[in-house]
């Protein structure tokens, strides 16, 4: 009888659904659409390797082996497209009036000064030692410290700045380590070959790998179970409308007259919910899989991890259905549940890590997004899709989704009953 009643209900609100196709297309187009602008977006940032270069602005006014070395390094790094047909006022003009994101202004007597000051200090250390220097060295006057002008757009990232400012110290370091170097051989008429003194540390990534191929992360990887929870979890909007509707057309009052239970009502509108939520996740990764490469875009690989991720869609639709009814039961009018529904969806979003990884948030923020069910549900989805993990390995994350669901029904039930119970 119970299973009975629970089939009525979900017919009852499919019937509800169909008469606002326009709003059950919103939420299938407004996801994809979404997803497909972002992506693109950010997909540049994701790819090391190719991409557009960044034009930025060079001037070298030493003309030497020490602007030539960092003009080529800057040349090979593949970031970056060099102009050269400017001087430092009209780069300075036109870096600060947003024509161009950065330039680098490179001292005259780069070189020279850079040499005088190195030679003045290995001789002077040399000397202290007892050893006696070669006598055709003069002896020279430690020149001023040499700056290198950056001139950066201010609407330029603070992200941007700090990459190029220390690749640029780096280059710098590893060419006043040369030389210094090459000072000291010719000090002590050592005749090592330079090219063969090689960094004694260097950095080596371990990436995960899949047989003998790195799985390296990409902008659809992120963006695709991102926006997919975030089109989850703004089915609170209809979802609180709908009842707020049923308030007002006393769809509400013939439930309660009748002898089904409240919370068959409430189930009925789970079912009924959790399908749509399915059916968005899997249009995003139909998106994601057999549109994207035709975008120029990486394919969305979901090779042996369906069944995880529709088990996290699941119990994230599961949370979002929640805090749909707790609004819809606490608002009065569709004036109150659609504006509170939308910003707390799009908070929530925030909060979690959706818009900003939660790591580059502040301390105080980054406790806040724990208590996100956005975050739970994001960080499942990144942990079978770029850490690989199974079931038992978000175990934590589904059990909170669920009690979310369960708390908000409970409370939402509880409500209901207080106030009608007078």
């Amino acid at each position: 009888m119970l299973l009975y009643k629970l089939w009525r209900s979900f017919i009852k609100e499919i019937l509800l659904l169909k008469r606002d196709i326009g709003g059950i297309v919103i939420i299938f187009v407004m996801p994809l659409l979404l997803i497909v602008t972002i992506t693109l977006i950010q997909d540049s940032t994701f790819k090391n390797l190719e991409g557009s270069k960044i034009p930025v602005i060079f001037i070298d006014k030493d003309q030497s082996e020490v602007s030539k070395s960092i003009k080529k390094e800057l040349e090979n790094s593949k970031t970056f497209q060099l102009l050269t047909n400017f001087n430092e006022k009209s780069a300075q003009d036109a870096v600060f009036s947003g024509d161009y994101q950065m330039a680098i202004v490179i001292p005259e007597n780069l070189t020279k000064d850079l040499n005088s000051n190195i030679d003045s200090k290995v001789q002077t250390i040399v000397s202290s030692f007892g050893i006696e220097t070669d006598s055709s060295v003069e002896k020279k006057t430690v020149a001023k410290t040499k700056e290198i002008h950056l001139y950066f757009d201010p609407a330029t990232n603070a992200g941007f700045k700090n990459s190029v400012m220390n690749s640029v110290n780096k280059m710098v370091f590893e060419i006043e380590n040369k030389k210094i170097y090459k000072a000291f051989q010719d000090q002590l008429g050592t005749t090592d070959n330079l090219e063969e003194n090689k960094n004694l540390i260097s950095f080596k990534e371990i990436s995960p790998k899949k047989g003998d191929t790195e799985i390296m992360p990409n902008s659809v990887q992120h963006n695709v179970p991102a926006w997919a929870l975030f089109a989850i979890f703004f089915i609170v909007v209809p979802l609180s409308i709908n009842l707020v509707k049923e308030k007002s057309q006393g769809t509400s009052v013939r439930v309660r007259v009748s002898p089904t239970p409240y919370y068959i009502h409430i189930l009925g509108k789970t079912f009924t919910y959790l399908i749509i939520c399915i059916i968005q996740f899997l249009l995003m990764v139909a998106v994601g899989i057999y549109l994207f490469p035709y975008m120029d875009l990486p394919q969305f690989d979901v090779t042996g991890k369906m069944f995880h991720l529709i088990v996290v869609t699941v119990f994230a639709g599961l949370a979002a259905i929640g805090f749909g009814v707790l609004l819809g039961t606490l608002a009065d009018t569709q004036e109150q549940s659609a504006p509170f529904g939308a910003t707390s969806v799009v908070v929530l979003a925030a909060i979690g890590g959706i818009w900003v990884p939660v790591f580059l948030m502040p301390e105080f923020m980054q406790h806040v997004a724990k208590f996100s069910p956005m975050n739970w549900g994001l960080n499942a989805y990144y942990d079978i899709i770029l850490r690989n993990r199974g079931i038992g390995g978000i175990a934590k994350e589904l059990a909170l989704l669920f009690l979310f669901y369960l708390a908000m029904v409970t409370i939402s039930i509880f409500y209901e009953r207080k106030l009608h119970n007078v």
